[in-house]
């Protein structure tokens, strides 16, 4: 499974895994406890996999960055999310050194940071994003 069952529901903490859709809209499973909740179109929904953090050049994926935290750390927790700004900022240069500053906040890279540690500790350890001509070289 990759980043695409993968989803962040504001005002819900952590991860949820895409369980089934509904007619008014899916069943998500906690990752964290394995609680499965219904969410409806209310909700604000992101997919992990349409996620992207900007760059002075480009948008990189969030599952290229969990990737490289991934190779960085040999597979294991990186730093807390609650280090102190300057830990944070210091970590994510090493990760992705041409980060937009001005347009990637604090609350996003400790959110990666995060989000990183939950899906370690959770053992999931399949960061890439299976693109189209991923999809069409392996047939």
């Amino acid at each position: 499974m990759g980043l695409e069952k993968i989803l962040s529901i504001t005002g819900k903490p952590g991860l949820y895994e895409l369980s089934a859709q509904t007619r008014g809209g899916f069943i998500a499973k906690s990752i964290i406890d394995q609680k499965k909740i219904a969410v409806n179109v209310r909700h604000n929904v992101s997919l992990l996999s349409e996620i992207a953090i900007y760059t002075y050049t480009e948008e990189v994926p969030l599952g290229t960055i969990f990737q490289k935290m991934f190779e960085k750390e040999d597979g294991k927790e990186a730093i807390s999310a609650k280090a102190n700004k300057k830990e944070l900022e210091a970590y994510f240069a090493e990760i992705l050194p041409d980060y937009d500053v001005e347009r990637v906040y604090q609350s996003d890279i400790k959110k990666i940071v995060q989000w990183y540690n939950l899906l370690i500790n959770n053992g999931f350890t399949e960061f890439a994003v299976e693109t189209k001509e991923n999809k069409d070289e392996e047939e």
